[in-house]
């Protein structure tokens, strides 16, 4: 019923919607729906997360042994710097660069793929809620509040395995499919990523956060998923570029993602994650189908070249990354603002667990605003779900109008201001 909801909602705003995305858009609803009314969540975490869960609990004295054999105060620091560097944090820090450094199309692709790998790796987390090696007796080393944050996610597979096999995957094959190269420099790159990957999995079981069974399954997920992308890359960057309707899709996609998210057996902070990647897909998307003739074709200038002296990058830089901050503030601000009133008016059940505390689910709303909401009104009432977390609306918006702002306001002020 949720699904065909939001179909519907998202017909209404999509007219002239070409055929393959109305039937994309019904075939995610229709997977929603019937994993709702399946109840598949449950049924494959019930074959899933008992085998899981025992290969993590028999690898324990195998963790204890690694970790008593290398534990050095070298070491951890060591893995812990790496383990942040592969995160998603520093990605996403990193990816505005990339686009102001002139390589657009490597950087909307690996901020696609890497929210593709988030919500692929999150909902595999989630639907099969396997924990964790059990700290004690395994020491966990979590020196940030990124980390810290990890901690409190399932463990099956190894975001930081998946991540790093598919970024660093697809970075060499940009670099090998763009540039010049020769056998040397195949031999070096190849061996560069099979070294980062190992690595980044040692790290994981050294710093307690994950078991062998969490790295191997998130190396295969990342080999699956990069295939896949390699494969349809192509595609979904000329789509971006020249396709039709690209932003009543997308946004009608992003709708559906969020309902196609699975529910964990308990709540983690995955699909917090899950939502500002969504976010932040939408605004690139948004914002490169806005201004991609003007600032992102393959002739803008690249990084170190006559047009693009490092002395100027920095410049951007410096003006960028303000920007950028004040935007996602703004965006965060008004959406704190203007959701709750338009759910309010439409008559939508919401609670906040986060941004906005005070609000509660407004059971004494007027006749009048339940008249005006109408068709939704009678609509939401049949949703088991009783209330919806309007802390969703609110973090997807604030991400959106971040990236927005990387590929579209900034580049504009660049050009004004003649960086």
């Amino acid at each position: 019923m949720e699904a065909a909801a939001v179909v519907g909602l998202g017909a209404g705003t999509g007219a002239g919607l070409t055929r393959w995305q109305a039937a994309a858009l019904a075939a995610v609803g229709g997977w929603v729906w019937a994993a709702s009314f399946y109840d598949l969540t449950r049924r494959t975490r019930a074959l899933v997360q008992p085998w899981v869960t025992r290969r993590v609990h028999a690898e324990t004295a195998a963790i204890l042994k690694f970790q008593r054999l290398l534990e050095h105060k070298l070491l951890d620091n060591f893995f812990s710097v790496l383990s942040c560097v592969v995160s998603v944090p520093f990605y996403t820090g990193f990816l505005p660069l990339l686009f102001w450094s002139g390589h657009g199309r490597l950087a909307r692709q690996m901020t696609l793929l890497m929210a593709f790998c988030d919500y692929l790796g999150n909902s595999v987390k989630d639907m099969v809620s396997a924990p964790r090696p059990c700290s004690p007796p395994v020491r966990r080393v979590t020196a940030t509040e990124d980390e810290k944050e990890n901690a409190m996610e399932y463990g099956l597979p190894s975001s930081h395995a998946l991540n790093t096999v598919c970024l660093m995957g697809y970075l060499l094959h940009y670099v090998l499919t763009y540039g010049e190269h020769g056998s040397v420099i195949v031999a070096v790159g190849l061996s560069l990523a099979f070294l980062l990957v190992m690595l980044v999995g040692i790290a994981r079981i050294y710093l307690g956060m994950h078991s062998l069974t969490d790295v191997v399954a998130g190396i295969g997920f990342g080999i699956v998923i990069l295939a896949f992308w390699l494969a349809v890359d192509d595609h979904v960057d000329a789509f971006i570029v020249s396709g039709k309707n690209v932003a009543t899709f997308w946004a009608g996609l992003s709708l559906l993602m969020c309902f196609a998210y699975p529910k964990p057996e308990f709540p983690t902070p995955s699909f917090d994650y899950h939502t500002a990647f969504n976010g932040v897909t939408f605004g690139i998307v948004y914002g490169i189908q806005q201004t991609y003739f003007h600032f992102h074709t393959p002739d803008a200038p690249l990084i170190f070249s006559a047009q693009l002296p490092l002395l100027t990058f920095a410049g951007c830089v410096l003006v960028g990354i303000p920007t950028i901050l004040v935007v996602k503030f703004c965006s965060k601000a008004l959406s704190k603002w203007l959701l709750p009133v338009m759910c309010s008016t439409l008559g939508i059940p919401i609670v906040s667990s986060c941004y906005v505390p005070a609000l509660k689910v407004d059971d004494s709303s007027s006749s009048k605003n339940r008249q005006a909401a109408g068709y939704l009104q009678r609509l939401f009432s049949r949703f088991p779900q009783k209330a919806y977390d309007v802390d969703t609306g609110i973090r997807f918006v604030q991400y959106a109008g971040l990236a927005w702002s990387v590929v579209d306001l900034v580049p504009a002020i660049f050009a004004h201001l003649n960086l």
